[in-house]
């Protein structure tokens, strides 16, 4: 896909690296525009049945590289914002398949909430997050006011943005910030163990599952109601709904193929 984002393919699951580690992994436009291309490739092969994001070398991303936006001819912000990291997280949020954030180590600025709105986020014991803007003078954007203060309540989400702090992964996962720590040693390991499994369950089942939890962002109960009502009579219709009725009744394990 590109010298920026590493993208591997195996047995239902995208994983999808970072790949700038001399720089920890920080942003600029090749790897944003690199890895929107690689998530719009996933979302159009029905072969890939899960999507795992990650970081080579030992950080997850630092954010945004500064050189870029410091330097000769820098782009803007709103180009910054409008072409390369809105676009990500549409697509994540978009994409009918689950999105793994799987955090080796740092992920800081942009990085950090990119992975925060994925579907599942798991982290190395050593990983940690930071909403470092205001350390800059900038605000969080990539879609962190909106899911931070989702996650973790109003009140730590504005400190955590305000003061800058690092959190680390078993304090994410202690306040619900993020699903899992996994030991270093086992990070990667357990981390494809999660998305093998999600490869293997009713994609389109997760699909209208995600479709849901994106409207219950701004919906009614009675609007959410109204979606359950016809996302189900969706899934009810799929081949993975049959195969898993029979599985049942037949006491034996289903074999799903995301259909």
């Amino acid at each position: 896909m590109g010298s920026n984002v590493l993208f591997d393919r195996k047995d239902g699951i995208a994983v999808l690296s970072f790949n700038r580690p001399d720089k920890l992994n920080a942003f600029n436009r090749e790897m944003t525009l690199e890895l929107q291309k690689a998530l719009d490739a996933c979302a159009t092969d029905p072969e890939i049945r899960c999507i795992c994001i990650t970081g080579n070398g030992k950080a997850f991303s630092a954010g945004q590289d500064l050189m870029e936006v410091t330097g000769t001819n820098a782009p803007s912000f709103d180009q910054i914002l409008a072409d390369h990291y809105n676009p990500i997280v549409t697509r994540i949020r978009r994409i009918q398949k689950p999105v793994v954030a799987a955090v080796n180590g740092v992920a800081a600025g942009a990085a950090a909430n990119i992975a925060l709105c994925c579907d599942i986020v798991v982290a190395a014991h050593s990983a940690s997050f930071i909403q470092a803007f205001s350390k800059i003078g900038l605000i969080p954007d990539s879609g962190g006011t909106y899911f931070l203060p989702r996650l973790i309540g109003w009140q730590r989400a504005s400190a955590y943005m305000m003061l800058g702090d690092k959190i680390s992964a078993t304090e994410a996962e202690r306040m619900g910030m993020i699903y899992k720590v996994f030991p270093d040693e086992e990070f990667s390991t357990s981390s494809m163990i999660l998305a093998a499994s999600l490869a293997k369950m009713p994609t389109m089942a997760l699909a209208f599952t995600k479709e849901a939890l994106n409207e219950s962002m701004t919906n009614s109960l009675e609007a959410q109601l109204s979606k359950e009502n016809k996302l189900q009579q969706n899934a009810a219709k799929t081949k993975d709904y049959d195969e898993g009725v029979k599985a049942f009744l037949d006491k034996r394990a289903p074999i799903f193929k995301g259909e």
